[in-house]
């Protein structure tokens, strides 16, 4: 499509002298289905469209007002460095200009410092650049976001079933018109047919979110399109404005649309290190259990944006049939997601220092799994904060006990409902090994032991030099944890792969996977 079919406002706003301040040529212009977007070198300019979807409304000038001044308030929370102000437009005879005059506006701007196109998470990622340190540090900063992110009574509500079905029915409806075009009537049909049966299965579980406050007023559209690293920092921006009922959700939400997003690409890696690290921030494991259901429902709604994107004139040929392709994987995506897997638990050994969690993190990208480490469950326990130092009170007997408890409750949990878990602890003692053995045959889980080993020098070493951890293990802990640890039995030895830490890992745990 040539500039001349593009709205006279947006035409103009492709010249350079549109604007007061100096700008990089050529302006460069983005497009979604409800907005244009205007690079001009050190700030950007969102438009809204004039459409009405439904679910988004912005069919009048005031409605648009309305939803910059809202966006601007929503981001500036998050990252007020990008959000900067809404701007009017007016018209003075055929040219339109910026001003302060409300009452004359013709339309409205949103204005946001510009950064670098490479900096998104999306182009980083099609540059494979994206690395797992940046997704340990999305996890920390979604699970910092979303642990400040406010609830109330009114937005509880908003996790009653009837509520998020309503979310949910619309997507269906909306797209029903794009079967035979980017998705099968099967597809269709099955991928309803799972969620409506989800809401009637899992009914305890939306209750608990609400009981939990866990239902808060998220992000609502977090993929790597919508995350940067700017002056160093995770930024989560263009956070969902328009419509309450996509923001005011679980956080389990907002963290299955980057996990989506990730698997979707080809990286389920990545979204592995992602989950795994925003999860043992928040201790929130049992939200795990809505995580299949909103991976559905992501790669539903991204399929459905971009079937939208097919019914707008404004946008070109070749990006219609990109859209078409996109479409068309990711409604296939979210019946993929439909489709049960089958869970297992795998059972770490071995001292502190012997490399349990190194490997656990290294098996958990493998296996798609989750890793549940002792470390961060005993201090959601106890209420301390991961990365602060444990005093003796959360080390007794007692405190233990409970501890591996409450791991072993957790691995149960997530495999029944199909995940592959790690129980990351040093399960030293016959008894806490066997109970996990007893748990697995009992509800017919697979079961790996997975003994980690390096000599004692190695240990003490490692353990003197490790920082920046959640575990509290120091090297005169060494000696009574060699005393008290009990020998693998016969029977345990048919569970078992022990892997020594100093050597290749990959090549000693094939038969794992």
């Amino acid at each position: 499509m040539t500039d001349s079919a593009l709205p006279r406002l947006i035409q103009q706003m492709l010249e350079p002298d549109f604007y007061p301040h100096s700008v990089q040529e050529p302006i460069q212009l983005l497009q979604t289905h409800i907005s244009f977007i205007l690079l001009t070198g050190e700030y950007a300019y969102k438009i809204k469209k004039i459409v009405n979807f439904g679910f988004l409304d912005y069919s009048t000038l005031e409605k648009r007002c309305y939803f910059c001044e809202q966006e601007l308030k929503m981001n500036q929370q998050q990252a007020p460095e990008l959000y900067l102000e809404v701007l009017p437009i007016i018209e003075i005879g055929d040219r339109f200009q910026f001003s302060d005059n409300h009452d004359q506006a013709v339309e409205y701007a949103l204005k946001m410092r510009q950064f670098p196109q490479e900096d998104l998470l999306i182009d980083l990622f099609n540059q494979d650049k994206l690395t797992m340190k940046e997704m340990e540090e999305l996890g920390k900063a979604v699970a910092d976001f979303h642990l400040k992110c406010p609830t109330n009574e009114q937005i509880l509500k908003f996790g009653i079933i009837a509520q998020i079905r309503h979310s949910i029915d619309g997507n269906y409806q909306k797209t029903q018109k794009y079967i035979g075009c980017c998705q099968t009537q099967d597809q269709y049909e099955q991928t309803k047919q799972y969620t409506d049966s989800f809401f009637e299965t899992h009914e305890a579980i939306f209750k608990s979110r609400i009981e939990n406050r866990w239902i808060r007023e998220c992000h609502g559209d977090l993929h790597l399109k919508n995350i940067c690293i700017y002056q160093d920092k995770i930024l989560l921006f263009d956070r969902i404005e328009f419509n309450q009922e996509f923001r005011f959700v679980d956080v389990i939400y907002d963290v299955a649309f980057v996990v989506m997003d990730l698997e979707g690409r080809g990286r389920a890696d990545l979204g592995n290190r992602f989950l795994n690290t925003y999860i043992e921030q928040t201790g929130d494991w049992e939200g795990l259990q809505l995580l299949p259901f909103y991976l559905t429902r992501q790669a539903y709604v991204r399929a459905k944006v971009n079937s939208l994107i097919l019914d707008d004139p404004a946008i070109a040929e070749e990006q219609k049939e990109i859209a078409k392709q996109e479409a068309t994987q990711y409604y296939k995506l979210a019946w993929q997601y439909t489709r049960r897997s089958s869970g297992g638990i795998v059972m770490m050994s071995g001292l502190s220092g012997s490399g349990k969690s190194t490997t656990a993190r290294k098996l958990s990208k493998q296996l798609n799994a989750i890793h549940i480490r002792s470390d961060a469950v005993r201090k959601h326990l106890a209420n301390v904060p991961l990365y602060e130092k444990g005093e003796e009170e959360i080390y007794t007997p007692e405190m233990t006990e409970k501890t591996y408890k409450r791991l072993l409750e957790l691995g149960l949990l997530l495999a029944k409902q199909g995940f592959w878990v790690i129980l990351d602890a040093k399960y030293d003692q016959q008894e806490r090994r066997g109970e996990v053995i007893e748990t697995c045959n009992t509800h017919q889980l697979p079961l790996q032991i997975v003994e980690c080993t390096a000599p004692m020098d190695i240990l003490q070493d490692r353990l003197q030099q490790r920082q920046g951890d959640i575990a509290d293990a120091t090297v005169d802990l060494l000696t009574s944890q060699q005393a008290k640890s009990q020998p693998f039995t016969d029977y345990e030895k048919n569970y078992l792969t022990t892997i020594d830490t100093t050597q290749n890992i990959d090549q000693q745990w094939k038969k794992l996977y």
